[in-house]
């Protein structure tokens, strides 16, 4: 069987070093570029055509999840696998919204690393047990906040938080409602008013959890 091949996206080069050294002695995996910011991520996805992206959630230029976005819309076929240091379960729910197969933890032990990717290229499997069983929980955890319901929202307010939701950016969400885009920003901060939400990452949580989607 072919190696997997590999594009490590890190803007730090001893993380950069430690990702590879994890995996050169694995003859699964073929490190085959290195790029320190999201948008040399995509850039080199173009030219190299990676298997798999090790993509980290938060680089200069374009971020980890900005560069997601823009590598499964141009190029589907690669995988994508976010790199955080954090469990925050609305990071793992935009990472994922945003086209991510998976999500690692930095902080995991190496064996767990490899069995993680192993179990994603292999099975093609969007997420492990463990990390299926960890969002789970988190969410049970989250819905049984005391949390405003969606009623509180106008009809276009909803359609707003559903197209956030799908991690579309202000400019594509006021060209597929024929609205301008400053009318978007005015929405989205009566709607994160209405829902007591502090950012975009917590609505397209919200989006998930009430299952606000595009249909």
């Amino acid at each position: 069987m072919n190696a997997y091949r590999v594009l490590i996206a890190d803007d730090h080069p001893m993380a950069r070093m430690a990702i590879r050294s994890l995996l050169d002695p694995d003859p699964s995996f073929e490190v085959i570029g290195e790029a320190q910011n999201g948008e040399e991520a995509f850039l080199l996805c173009g030219q190299i055509q990676p298997d798999l992206v090790l993509m980290d959630i938060n680089m200069p230029k374009w971020s980890g999840l900005e560069a997601t976005r823009e590598v499964k819309k141009a190029y589907p076929h690669i995988k994508v696998v976010i790199l955080s240091v954090s469990d925050d379960v609305a990071d793992l729910i935009t990472a994922i919204q945003f086209g991510a197969q998976g999500y690692l933890l930095k902080n995991l032990e190496p064996d767990d690393w490899i069995n993680y990717l192993h179990a994603l290229l292999g099975e093609d499997s969007e997420l492990t047990r463990e990390m299926a069983t960890r969002l789970m929980y988190r969410f049970r955890q989250e819905e049984a906040t005391d949390e405003m319901v969606p009623a509180v929202l106008t009809p276009r307010e909803r359609e707003i938080v559903m197209y956030v939701g799908a991690g579309k950016t202000n400019r594509e969400i006021s060209e597929a409602l024929i609205i301008a885009e400053n009318t978007v920003k005015n929405h989205l901060k009566n709607i994160l008013e209405k829902l007591q939400l502090a950012n975009r990452v917590q609505l397209a949580a919200y989006a998930v959890r009430h299952h606000l989607v595009i249909k």
